[in-house]
């Protein structure tokens, strides 16, 4: 797609908590765990609530750990910077600092600092950040300020889209461990103590009253996990892999708010970009293409909040098998008794063929507030890592949980793309336990094992999708001699979703 030609993706997460303020694990940690997983992090401290809630038994011990919180990352943000500029590798990994404001008024927001240096803001309210971001800008230093868990009510730390600007908002965050603020119905539902999800607080009605705002998606993890799997990440279509080009795509709105899996939205109309503000015209061309993490099930195109266009794969040129076949190969290990830890050594490989690229899908502890931790729980909060073995295989280490419930997947995960013979296998050592699999056994279906007996561990490799499931591509005209924006929504077999950034067409 033309106006994608000269960028790439990138994959990373904005909004994620550790110890520096109240969650648990390290800032070292934090990072360890980021640069396994992702190209570009920030970790961001809790550090003000200007409307916090008066005194009340009730809730005390919530005002405790909070105010406690922001003590530590007012005495430790020195450290917090410091130890952020060690681990910024331009090209390879790059790191921004934030802080976050509570406000019960009018939604709290994660403030974003371009540059490695800044300090923490300590406002009054929306109005006051602004302000004080304003001076900021005309002092050359940028900061943007966007708000996450929108969906949540008006007044009770939802966003308020009457202050709402996008000058310090470029984008918002579409989805996170709290749940989707897409709209009335999601994927993922407001299951925090918090409360539900409001209308009045979603994306799809700040866009019905006219803003504009890119999408992106974070884990807001406080188990020192950016890119935690499966609770939310962003996706950057930038020029290059710089702290430059990523702010940039940031201010273009240039994003994709993703769940999980790494899937590649191109998005585009009259051959711009996502994000793109254009001029009225009655033709309009949409175009799609996508390269997802795993089978596609559908592929929405959205206007005005209201589905224009779905494609499934009654849609799609369907092909056989390919030889060799270019695949992504998905094992996740885990399970087990509940809540019971077990360490994993794996190597993950295929007998023919050669390894394209590698997609972690490691998971941090499942806990937000200090007390949730659970006695007994891991105090290691770095334990997954992986190294390439040679072009045909993985090796990782890493712990899983057994699933605290029948709804909560607490599973690790490695995915490797691969071009492989059709009479190739796949070869596996879990914790010394060989396993061959040919591939045409997983190209039929999913196969799973246990390390034991009866709630032992187990393991599970994906079926492998043919290419025509990972790679879609799509076109649509419509013709409107009124204004409108057009958004893009995507969802994978395996329940992982995407949303591209809105176009507007028209003032």
């Amino acid at each position: 797609m033309e106006s994608y030609r000269q960028l790439r993706v990138f994959y990373g997460d904005l909004h994620n908590h550790c110890s520096i303020s109240y969650g648990h694990g390290s800032l070292d940690e934090a990072l360890a765990n980021a640069r396994e997983q992702l190209d570009f992090c920030s970790v961001t401290g809790h550090a003000h609530w200007p409307d916090m809630p008066p005194p009340d038994g009730r809730i005390q011990y919530i005002i405790g750990f909070h105010k406690e919180g922001f003590a530590r990352l007012k005495a430790g943000w020195p450290r917090v910077l410091e130890a952020l500029r060690a681990a910024n590798q331009e090209g390879r990994f790059v790191v921004f600092p934030s802080f976050e404001i509570h406000l019960c008024a009018t939604g709290d927001r994660t403030v974003l600092y371009r540059d490695l240096e800044g300090e923490i803001i300590y406002a009054n309210g929306l109005e006051d950040l602004h302000a004080r971001l304003r001076a900021l800008a005309a002092a050359g230093k940028a900061a943007i300020a966007f708000p996450h868990h929108l969906a949540y009510r008006r007044g009770a730390r939802g966003v308020s889209w009457d202050a709402f600007d996008p000058a310090f908002a470029p984008v918002v965050e579409m989805v996170s461990m709290h749940g989707c603020s897409e709209g009335n119905e999601n994927p993922r539902p407001f299951l925090h103590s918090m409360g539900p999800s409001d209308w009045e607080s979603t994306v799809q009605f700040g866009l019905a009253q006219g803003h504009v705002y890119g999408l992106i998606g974070g884990t807001d993890h406080h188990s020192a996990h950016p890119g935690s799997y499966g609770h939310g990440r962003a996706a950057l279509w930038a020029e290059r892999l710089t702290r430059g080009a990523l702010w940039d795509a940031l201010l273009a709105r240039r994003t994709c708010a993703l769940t999980g899996d790494r899937i590649a939205v191109q998005f585009a109309l009259n051959d711009a970009p996502m994000g793109a503000t254009l001029p009225l015209a009655r033709r309009r061309h949409i175009q799609v293409s996508v390269e997802a993490g795993g089978a596609i099930d559908a592929l929405d195109i959205v206007k005005n909040n209201r589905l224009l266009r779905r494609f499934s794969e009654c849609d799609v040129p369907q092909h056989p098998p390919s030889d060799p076949l270019r695949t992504k190969l998905f094992l996740e290990v885990g399970w087990g008794e509940k809540r019971k830890e077990t360490a994993w050594e794996v190597s993950l490989g295929i007998s023919d063929g050669r390894i394209l690229a590698v997609e972690p899908r490691f998971r941090g502890q499942e806990v937000v507030s200090p007390v949730e931790k659970e006695q007994g729980s891991s105090s290691q909060h770095y334990t997954s890592h992986w190294e390439r073995e040679g072009e045909r295989a993985v090796r990782f280490t890493t712990r899983s949980i057994g699933h605290p419930n029948n709804v909560t997947n607490t599973a690790q995960g490695m995915c490797i793309e691969v071009e492989t013979p059709l009479s190739g296998a796949v070869e596996l050592v879990l914790n010394g336990q060989r396993e061959r699999l040919p591939l045409q056994r997983l190209i039929a279906g999913a196969k799973s094992g246990n390390l034991g007996g009866i709630d032992s561990p187990a393991w599970r490799l994906h079926r492998l999708p043919l290419p025509w499931e990972l790679n879609w591509q799509a076109a649509l005209d419509d013709a409107d001699d009124a204004p409108a924006f057009y958004y893009v929504r995507l969802r994978q077999k395996n329940d992982q979703w995407a949303w591209a950034s809105p176009i507007w067409a028209g003032p």
